[in-house]
């Protein structure tokens, strides 16, 4: 495995980024920056502050993984793209975590179908500072090499994809965001909070594993923990009998409400006139933010 993922490890080559690309980062950042107060956990943004991410340009790898080496033993690897699935479960079952190098054009500020060094570094790594995600994402890892061996890759895939890229935390202070997905996200970050057309439902394994996702639009339902000691306790067990009950159960559509969801209570009436006067969007639409 090592010789593998060494073949799949490239060098960031921090110098030759363009002043153009740090500019690109520096408005992203800024703008994320306005969108997240009062929206993003805490434990992502303690995480933030800790590597000292900011808004001057595109991040050294080498200073952040020193850092997070220090916090909970991860590092980054700068990858050429998207991996080979076994790949990126090796990197994170050895706390590797696998960041593109490349930034987005001005043209794609709003939407980017593959990730990218914004959305991978600013998304995703701040995270890796909490010592309890961090051991998710191992075990996340861990359970990845497993479920390839037993053809269960899609149910699995699943649960990344509504808790690590779009998960929402239900904090004492309100409803906020951990996933990356939404974090990096200028529309979503507004989206997933306060529009309310998308389902937003209390964490259930079996449920998330059944539902299907679209990779190209705003979420139609969402996925809420009361913390990250939930997260990993429901996901710590083999998950080998539950792929073996899920053979024999249908999936659901991203849209489909079915019995027994447990759906989050909006958020209440202080905290709705908070974000009123909060960093908002206006009243433009949603659909042309992203």
């Amino acid at each position: 495995m090592s010789d593998i993922l060494a073949q799949h490890t490239i060098k960031q080559d921090w110098s030759a980024y363009s002043e153009e690309e740090h500019a690109i980062w520096r408005y992203l950042f800024e703008r994320q920056q306005r969108l997240l107060a009062g929206r993003a956990c805490g434990e992502y943004l303690d995480g933030l502050k800790g590597l000292g991410v900011a808004a001057k340009g595109i991040p050294e790898f080498e200073r952040l993984s020193d850092i997070l080496d220090r916090a909970n033993g991860w590092r980054i690897v700068a990858v050429p793209g998207l991996v080979p699935d076994e790949v990126f479960f090796g990197f994170l079952a050895q706390r590797r975590f696998p960041s593109t190098c490349f930034i987005r054009r001005r043209d794609q500020l709003d939407y980017l179908q593959e990730p990218d060094v914004f959305h991978d570094i600013y998304g995703h790594v701040p995270m890796l500072m909490n010592p309890i995600f961090a051991d998710y994402m191992q075990a996340y890892g861990e359970g990845g090499l497993k479920a390839r061996q037993l053809g269960h890759l899609k149910q699995l895939a699943r649960l990344y994809w509504y808790t690590v890229e779009f998960g929402l935390l239900a904090s004492p202070a309100g409803l906020r965001i951990y996933g990356s997905g939404i974090l990096s996200s200028a529309g979503e970050s507004i989206y997933g909070l306060d529009d309310p057309r998308p389902r937003r439902l209390r964490f259930d394994l079996r449920r998330i594993m059944r539902t299907d996702y679209h990779i190209d639009r705003y979420q139609e339902t969402y996925f809420v923990i009361d913390n990250f000691e939930e997260l990993f306790a429901a996901t710590r067990a083999d998950f080998s009998p539950i792929y073996q009950e899920l053979d024999a159960l249908t999936e659901i559509a991203p849209d489909e409400t079915t019995v027994g969801d447990r759906a989050y209570a909006r958020f209440g009436q202080k905290e709705r006139a908070a974000r009123e006067h909060g960093p908002s969007l206006g009243r433009k639409r949603l659909e042309d933010v992203r």
